[in-house]
């Protein structure tokens, strides 16, 4: 039986600490890699960020990126999951693969209009009710990426 591929989450230029700590959280507790990608809106050494992490920020597999080329030229056989509520798909018709790496904007302005556009076939909404605008990134993440673990059959492993 082979080992199944960890699954990434990819944040681009996050901006809240807690945020970012949340999600690490969640990468420790679901084997999931995290990869921070540009210019980030706070050190990776704030106690806001720590104290969201708790005493998980070690179970962590991080890595930090200067561009998202970077990221995507060392990984050239990767699939990207991109984010929008303004893409056409749901995650949950996303179809995710083992290894996926999950794409997702700041929390201010999400991913560049022109990166959606350039990835519309692999570009997904997670949908919303009402008149909400959008939910909390850390939020986000979870749902994806249990709704990608339950897809690949992870969540019957536990």
């Amino acid at each position: 039986m082979s080992e199944k591929k960890p699954f990434h989450i990819v944040l681009i230029e996050p901006e809240i600490p807690p945020n970012t700590g949340n999600i690490a959280r969640l990468c420790g507790a679901t084997g999931t890699v995290l990869h921070l990608v540009g210019k980030l809106g706070f050190s990776t050494d704030d106690r806001y960020l720590k104290r969201a992490g708790l005493d998980y920020w070690s179970e962590v597999d991080i890595h930090y990126w200067d561009d998202l080329d970077a990221l995507m030229t060392t990984y050239p056989e990767a699939r990207f999951i991109y984010t929008s509520k303004k893409a056409d798909r749901t995650h949950v018709q996303a179809g995710f693969r083992e290894g996926d790496f999950i794409v997702f904007g700041k929390e201010t302005v999400g991913l560049p209009e022109e990166l959606i556009e350039a990835n519309r076939d692999t570009t997904v909404r997670i949908p919303i009710f009402g008149k909400v605008r959008s939910l909390n990134l850390s939020t986000a993440a979870g749902i994806v990426l249990y709704e990608a673990l339950r897809q690949t059959g992870r969540l019957d492993q536990c």
